[in-house]
């Protein structure tokens, strides 16, 4: 199975934040469509990098609340690693233990597509080994 397998069964859109939106906006997009990152565009709409939940707990951990108004690219994660569409969910999950993310961009062609969490690759795979173990029980009762 691959990462494209995972993106149809997400809705199809893109839920992004501007570069100059202030980390307080930020965290009610985050709230309101109930995820846990977002890609951070420029005005091109080019991805320059990704901010999450924690991104604003420790900030505000280590600065206090007076952080909420400064703009997300001040803070944001830079060099963002990401995946393809054709990735399989097997690599994309080992790159996500191994690297501690529990977000992933999709990049098709230069362009971000779509978001995948820890949480979509544990799904897909439960679902994989669920499909894969009953097949097995139809195959050996079936003989």
């Amino acid at each position: 199975m691959t990462v494209a397998s995972i993106l149809k069964q997400k809705p199809d859109r893109l839920i992004s934040v501007s570069e100059t939106a202030s980390i307080a906006d930020v965290a009610a997009t985050l709230t309101r469509e109930n995820i846990g990152a977002v890609p951070v565009l420029d005005t091109k709409g080019e991805m320059i990098g990704i901010f999450s939940e924690r991104d604003v707990v420790r900030q505000i951990a280590r600065e206090g609340v007076a952080v909420l108004t400064r703009a997300v690219a001040t803070m944001m994660t830079r060099n963002v690693i990401c995946c393809a569409p054709e990735d399989t969910v097997e690599s994309t999950m080992a790159l996500m233990t191994a690297r501690r993310f529990r977000h992933l961009p999709v990049r098709s062609d230069g362009r971000i597509i779509g978001m995948i969490s820890i949480g979509d690759v544990v799904k897909k795979r439960v679902e994989d080994a669920e499909r894969e173990a009953a097949s097995l029980r139809e195959y050996i009762v079936r003989g």
